[in-house]
């Protein structure tokens, strides 16, 4: 598709930014380590994976004759997963003919594919396409390439505020993020919500095992805040409650706080530890008995189980078919998911083209499928996916 690159270049060049290197694979999420020396888990999975190093270096903008410059986006490990995945489809840039990752073979097609009208297009350049970037028609070849960065919330919101990268993505609202108001928040950014999360609490497998599968949201609050001490006070065995938390900054501790709590700053003087990231979080609670923690979904797994929480008379199960669910959108822990853009004099709007081409290709049934569901993160309904497209710019 035919495009003004003078204009293109001119919308997506306006940031100087820290590139992370090292772009994941395709065949995988891809660990990252903010915390040396610790061993992380991939999510949904017992399996102990290595963390990378990874190196920053600060890049020049790329010029106008270079064509567009990479896309970067930080922050939070919960929506990692979502971005990492979507980052590594992106950069592969397959073709149709790869049922495996974007188009249909002899061997079957990926979810939603059919939604968009089975495109002759490899993946990167159609979603780039729609938003006037030229094919390339190679492999790992996008029109653009991505870069996803691992820290948390905080960071991300932050960087994004401060030009460092294109999109902080987030899964706890900037206003908590950075201390701003609503009406701040609406000055200066986009908020782009990709998916959601069933924000669970997990206990260790020996605890779980023990009988201890259900929680109410009040023993919850009294456990992180040191007025329920031992397992035998809530049905368990005689046993000192080991007490995990996120770092405060993380989205993951910001909606916790709010949710569970009452208050982003609600004090938790019951917490043990905190991690920086989900990951983290996971490792920790399997490595030690009589454990309880807050967490993303998609690290969840048989040594890191979620329980059931009643809240007010209502239990609600780590189930997808139980009749009340923490994938249900009442669930009181349930949080968006969120890629902030910033809202700058080259981009009134608040989005780029760039930025607008990766963010659509999560907004389809396809990427709610491949990139939020297949995570263990919950779809946005139609309805919502519709308002979050109305917040992009026109397609070419």
């Amino acid at each position: 598709m035919a495009h003004d690159s003078k204009k293109l270049a001119d919308s997506v060049s306006r940031r100087e930014f820290i590139v992370a290197s090292g772009v994941a694979g395709i065949t995988g999420l891809a660990g990252c380590s903010g915390q040396s020396g610790e061993t992380t888990d991939a999510p949904a999975t017992d399996e102990e994976t290595s963390t990378p190093e990874t190196e920053t270096e600060t890049t020049e903008p790329t010029s106008e004759s270079s064509g567009p410059s990479m896309l970067t986006a930080e922050g939070s490990s919960t929506v990692y997963p979502i971005a990492n995945r979507g980052s590594s489809y992106w950069n592969s840039n397959a073709p149709p003919s790869d049922g495996e990752y974007w188009g249909s073979n002899d061997e079957g097609t990926i979810p939603g594919w059919e939604d968009l009208g089975e495109p002759d297009m490899r993946l990167a350049d159609y979603f780039a396409s729609l938003y006037g970037f030229e094919p390339t028609e190679t492999q790992a070849n996008p029109p653009f390439a991505t870069s996803i960065g691992l820290s948390h919330s905080g960071t991300g919101c932050k960087s994004a505020r401060d030009g460092l990268v294109d999109i902080g993505n987030s899964s706890g609202p900037i206003t908590a993020e950075l201390g701003i108001s609503e009406s701040e928040a609406k000055e200066k950014y986009v908020d782009h919500v990709v998916g959601r999360d069933g924000q669970p609490v997990v206990v260790s497998k020996d605890i779980y095992d023990a009988g201890v599968t259900q929680l109410t949201g009040e023993e919850i609050k009294q456990i992180y805040q040191d007025e329920i001490t031992n397992w035998s006070e809530v049905g368990g065995p005689d046993q000192e409650i080991y007490v995990v938390g996120r770092a405060e900054g993380s989205g993951t501790d910001t909606s916790f706080r709010l949710n569970m709590l009452g208050d982003a700053e609600a004090p938790m003087s019951g917490v043990d530890t905190r991690k920086g990231q989900n990951q983290q979080v996971a490792t920790v609670v399997q490595q030690n008995e009589g454990a309880i923690a807050y967490m993303a979904l998609a690290f969840t797994g048989p040594q890191v189980k979620p329980i059931a929480i009643n809240f007010e008379g209502t239990v609600y199960k780590p189930d997808k078919d139980a009749e009340n669910t923490i994938f249900d959108s009442s669930y009181p822990l349930n949080r968006d998911l969120h890629q902030y853009t910033t809202i700058t004099e080259d981009t009134p709007n608040g989005t780029d083209k760039r930025e607008a081409a990766f963010i659509n290709m999560f907004l389809t049934t396809f990427g709610q499928k491949v990139f939020v569901e297949d995570n263990n993160y919950i779809p946005l309904p139609t309805k919502d996916i519709e308002a979050q497209k109305e917040k992009l710019p026109s397609q070419a």
